[in-house]
């Protein structure tokens, strides 16, 4: 592999901005159009571009090889990345994009302890303190609602759980795709994944629901089509160009990007986005959730 770093840097920036301001746009479909038929326009869209795109390359997945289990675990990590997509969506209906992508940083420690649980590797000392401060940084940031959450179940409590599982959900999609990326490559495997979960939303979405939606909520789709292949061909890219580690450190930023995002589109679209009301304390929260997956992310780094 050969390193380079700025073009890393590049790689890693514009997917921390995709990851960033998703969450800004999909508030735009709260009330809209279903869910599971906004993950399968996604899903339909990033496998017919990448299969185009292998397909021309003369490199699309060999699987003659596969055994079951090999199929089995390519099942549960479609089933599993399908519903984080649509728990992500679910938990936006209830909370705001800040909440969702400071919570949403749990995902990387899910897959860290399932790593050394399934793969027998090592939990370092910066690992637990970037935990410390990930977990003490959710609390601040939920510091004036943490009473309301605690009390009752509803409302934004729900969309708490969502969000967490749907971290759970990746976290569990992650030490799969760590196992299938012993047989094949990373961009092939995209295309499996994407495809199967397409088939599977087919099923049970509600396409109809896409036909009601307005000029925002058409934007919204739009861009997260183009978000998915962008930020996630750009991630795929990075790690290829440069260190894992640094790479995670720099995603890390996300959720910054959300909320500066959020403030500018209050202020240029008052109308369509409400201000979120955080206080000193939630940034300062949000701060320590960033300082945390950074922390962790670069303490992999020798």
């Amino acid at each position: 592999m050969t390193q380079r770093p700025l073009y890393g840097l590049v790689l890693s920036l514009v997917t921390a901005l995709m990851w960033g301001t998703l969450p800004v746009a999909f508030t735009l479909l709260r009330g809209g159009p279903d869910p599971l038929a906004v993950t399968f326009v996604r899903f339909l869209f990033s496998s017919v571009l990448v299969a185009v795109l292998l397909w021309r390359g003369r490199q699309l997945p060999a699987l003659s090889l596969w055994g079951w289990q090999d199929w089995l675990a390519l099942l549960l990590a479609t089933l599993f990345l399908t519903s984080n997509f649509v728990l992500y969506l679910l938990g936006l209906d209830h909370i705001s994009p800040e909440a969702t992508a400071v919570i949403i940083q749990l995902a990387p420690f899910i897959l860290m302890f399932g790593s050394v649980w399934m793969f027998g590797e090592r939990f370092t000392a910066l690992d637990w303190l970037g935990a410390a401060l990930l977990f003490i940084g959710l609390l601040l940031f939920f510091n004036e609602r943490l009473p309301l959450i605690v009390r009752s179940f509803g409302g934004e409590t729900l969309g708490i759980v969502y969000i967490l599982l749907a971290a759970l959900t990746w976290g569990l999609y992650g030490l799969l795709q760590k196992r299938l990326l012993r047989s094949v490559g990373s961009v092939q495997l995209t295309l499996l994944i994407y495809g199967g979960g397409a088939l599977l939303l087919v099923l049970v979405a509600d396409s109809s629901s896409l036909l009601t939606m307005d000029g925002p909520q058409a934007f919204a789709v739009a861009f997260g089509c183009l978000n998915m292949v962008i930020g996630y061909g750009a991630f795929t890219e990075a790690l290829r160009v440069w260190q894992g580690a640094k790479v995670s450190a720099v995603i890390a930023l996300a959720p910054v990007i959300t909320i500066v995002t959020m403030q500018a589109a209050v202020a240029l679209w008052p109308n369509l986005f409400v201000a979120s009301g955080l206080n000193l304390w939630a940034y300062a929260g949000a701060g320590l959730v960033v300082a945390g997956s950074m922390l962790s992310a670069l303490g992999k780094q020798r």
